[in-house]
Formats: C-alpha cells, structure tokens, sequence
C-alpha cells in the first residue's frame, strides 16, 4: 500500500500538472469504485481544481465550490498520468479523469477491487473521513510520546494503526523500527523515555530521507510505485544481510502482512515467533539467530 512518501510525491506531482485545470470529464469504469451516491460524480464535472491535498493514505482533489474528490488507493491501487487523447491500460483501469493538459487514470492490480472514490460536498464531510491520526512530520516529541502510550500494544501495530498516526503502513514501520534499533512487539508502555526519543527520531528520519530519494527517482511522474525497494534495510528483505551487522533478516508472517527485522540489531539476537512456523516446529524452532 502506498504510504506517506508515495502519497505525498503523488500529490506534490498531480498540485503541479491539475492546480487551476478544470476537470472536463470523469468515466467510472467499475461500479464497485464509486462508494458515495450523494453527491453524483458528475458534480464535480466543470470545476476547478483549487488544490490537492493528502489525507493519510488518500489522495484528495479539491475543487472550486468546496467539493473533494477523495481516492484511497488500497494495496494494488496506482495513479498514472497520460497525455491528452492517450488511451488508458486495459482491464486494470478503473476510473479516468480527463483535463485539458491530460489524464488521469486509477488502475488497480489483480483481481481484488478494494481502491475506492469518494465524492464529498464540504470540508466538513472530508474531516469526517480523517481516522484522526497526527502528523508525524509536524508533530513535537511530547505530541509523539502521549500518541505511541495511549493504547499500549506492540510498537508494530501502533505505528501502523491510522487513528495513532498518519500515513504509516507495514512497509515503513518495518524501517523506521530497525533504524530506531527497536523490536516489533515492544509494547508502546514498555518504552523508557530514551526509547521514544529514539523512535520518535528514527520515524521523522525515516519518512523525510524516503520522501526525498522517491521525489527525485519520480522526475516527471512515479511511474514505479512499490513497497519494496533494494535500498531498505529490512522490510521485503527476507533472508539477506542487514546493512548494518550483516545478519539475515528475520520476518514474522501474520494473514497478509509481513513484519521484517534484524534479530542482531533489534531484538537481541532473540528470533520472534512466528504464529505459522513456530507452532509447525514446536520444540524445534530456533530461539536464537547464532542457532540457524
């Protein structure tokens, strides 16, 4: 899923091409996108485009009038700009927004439609979508601190849920935690002073040194927009070394989500259980990385 880097190049990429251009046309190519019938897409046929803007991990078009178009891309969801006239991809596009200077097109991989638009009247319709999640970019260290102890879960689950803080996903919690040398099942209540000034750090570091290497690699448009790049440290890499110690990276699978970390640098050396393998091997499974 696309998360606060991604987000933010999207938006900073669409302000500059769609600020002031009015949207000419909007073609909704699959019925379950659209999830607001009030008011209908075609009302924001004509108008202007006064801005854009991010909310989490959605895309949001401001139009004259105080209307918002709001796009959650979801895991598979990608935004690509075509030139005017230019035909959008096949089966993969769900919805087209046509401007003078261009198109824009939401596509979706695989078969799972879980992207979604929304169509909203006010200001006050488009707070009411914000899981209310801060600013981590923005936020003082006081502000970080009284977020991370309000509930006390893991560390992984905290950085990760919207309503504690904004635009963080699976990918860049697994970074951020190895850069602030923490383990993923930390409880948040668990942390000393220290260890929160450093994950704290380690999360602004994380997010600003991301969001300006995509920034360049992006040049006109992010035509390449991934989780995984071979320039993290341990998150989609699974079995190399850890560029800091040169341990194999560890990972613990749950469901969908994958959490990848440096037993060495993290955790102490202590391999984390994972629900699926370490319940297969029981009395067998690894307690330590020195026993692989």
């Amino acid at each position: 899923m696309p998360e606060l880097p991604d987000i933010t190049v999207y938006v900073e990429r669409l302000d500059a091409k769609i600020r002031g251009d009015v949207l000419k046309r909007v073609r909704v190519l699959n019925p379950f996108l659209l999830r607001t019938a009030v008011p209908p897409v075609s009302a924001i046929e004509g108008r202007r485009v006064a801005g854009v803007e991010r909310l989490g991990k959605r895309v949001v078009l401001a139009f004259d009038g105080g209307m918002f178009l709001v796009i959650h891309l979801m895991i598979a969801g990608r935004l690509r700009w075509l030139a005017a006239g230019a035909k959008p991809p096949g089966k993969v596009a769900l919805a087209t927004f046509e401007f003078d200077g261009g198109t824009l097109v939401l596509t979706e991989a695989g078969t799972q439609r879980r992207a979604s638009l929304h169509v909203l009247a006010d200001r006050a319709a488009l707070d009411a979508m914000d899981p209310g999640g801060i600013d981590v970019m923005s936020a003082d260290l006081a502000v970080f601190a009284e977020r991370l102890r309000a509930e006390n879960h893991t560390l992984k689950r905290s950085l990760t849920n919207p309503r504690l803080f904004s635009g963080i996903g699976n990918a860049y919690s697994d970074e951020i935690l190895h850069r602030a040398r923490l383990s993923p099942v930390s409880l948040t209540r668990s942390l000393d002073d220290e260890g929160v000034k450093r994950l704290f750090d380690a999360t602004r570091e994380v997010m600003a040194q991301w969001t300006d290497r995509l920034r360049e690699e992006a040049g006109d448009w992010p035509e390449k927009v991934t989780a995984f790049h071979p320039k993290m440290a341990v998150h989609g890499r699974y079995g190399q070394p850890c560029p800091v110690c040169g341990t194999p990276v560890q990972r613990i699978v749950h469901a969908d989500n994958e959490t990848n970390y440096c037993a060495r640098c993290q955790t102490g050396g202590k391999l984390l259980a994972d629900r699926a393998l370490s319940r297969l091997l029981k009395a067998s499974w690894p307690k330590h990385i020195d026993d692989l």
